[in-house]
């Protein structure tokens, strides 16, 4: 295999188009696998976990057309050289087995050849090249592929936990920066809102705000469907269940607001992969309350002149998908419930 030198530790090296930006934001970029520079780590790919907005996205525009999802799937990787859905601007992340360490990183980072690993940086700045999609695991976002994808020099990973399924520990450390975010987020006698509850990262943001906000502390979940109302009381993380329309912002306002006694909440956290679901948001938070935005299906602009609209003094904090220590959290999570760990490994493991 070709080395080639001086790779710039970003990836800036691998842009086609627009020349001059970073990978997240280009349009296309390389994803050669013939060569790889001197600061990259070539990976052979098992398993994509696409982000549950961009699935979602893709699954309804074909109407649940396993075959069509596929080709969609080859579409975007084929015109980009990664998985970015020009719809959402998400992608998610893979598993895989280090198959190559650029010069430049040998002794420098804790992974050899033959490593198993989780990227925790997004497909949409991957570059990622598939050679067949073997098939999608159903009721997940989970894609199984014979592809290759590259890190950067400033990308992070996970070496896979031994006590974990590997298709389990990928589905959890997709949503790592939620939980993550939680925990610093949150604090004794916190009221905290989640939209999203009983979803995948919506069930470990509830058990980390639970444990965060304290016996004084509440946590009130919000669904839009019977059943997943149903799931967040068969968890028992949340203090409270409520029916809601998260793109109905007046009736998850009133609804919240008759929970808490007209105060809101202090903490609200945004889980679901829809659109308009920014006012149910601010509208449920209180003045200098906080709303995390974890969802990318978040629009800036709708967030930014809604809560102005309205006149909402509040902190507005954009989900980063990265906070430190966000796999150690969240993998621990699942050592320590094991309501979270049967129902994940019921649907990923």
């Amino acid at each position: 295999m070709k080395i080639i030198k001086n790779g710039n530790p970003f990836g800036a090296h691998r842009v086609i188009e627009p020349k001059g930006v970073l990978p997240q934001p280009a349009t296309k970029i390389s994803n050669d696998m013939d060569a790889i520079y001197d600061n990259e780590i070539l990976v052979d790919v098992e398993t994509l976990n696409i982000d549950s907005a961009s699935f979602t996205q893709i699954k309804d525009s074909v109407k649940g057309d396993e075959e069509k999802i596929k080709a969609e799937i080859l579409r975007i990787v084929g015109e980009r050289g990664k998985m970015q859905n020009p719809v959402t601007g998400s992608g998610g992340m893979f598993i895989g087995k280090v198959a190559r360490i650029g010069p430049a990183l040998e002794g420098k980072i804790d992974l050899k050849e033959g490593d198993k690993i989780a990227s925790l940086v997004s497909l949409s700045l991957t570059p990622l090249k598939i050679e067949e999609i073997l098939g999608i695991k159903k009721g997940t976002e989970q894609v199984n592929v014979r592809a290759k994808a590259v890190l950067f020099e400033s990308g992070i990973y996970a070496k896979l936990p031994a006590d974990l399924p590997e298709t389990l520990a990928l589905a959890i450390l997709d949503v790592a920066g939620a939980p993550a975010q939680v925990a610093k987020l949150v604090r004794p006698g916190h009221t905290v809102a989640i939209i999203g509850a009983a979803g995948k990262s919506g069930v470990l943001c509830a058990y980390e705000a639970r444990r965060r906000a304290g016996v004084t502390g509440r946590v009130i979940g919000l669904e839009y469907s019977t059943e997943a109302v149903k799931r967040i009381k068969e968890y028992g993380f949340c203090h409270q269940a409520i029916q809601a329309d998260a793109a109905n912002a007046v009736d998850c306002y009133e609804k919240l607001s008759a929970a808490t006694g007209g105060k809101l909440a202090d903490i609200v956290i945004n889980c679901v992969n829809v659109q308009n679901t920014e006012m149910a948001s601010i509208l449920m938070c209180k003045d200098e309350g906080t709303v995390y935005f974890f969802s990318m299906a978040t629009s800036f602009t709708k967030s930014a002149l809604g809560a102005e609209g309205v006149g909402k003094d509040i902190n507005m904090i954009i989900g980063n998908g990265y906070t430190k220590g966000h796999a150690e959290i969240t993998i621990n999570i699942l050592r320590e419930s094991p309501v979270i760990r049967a129902a994940y490994e019921k649907l990923y493991a």
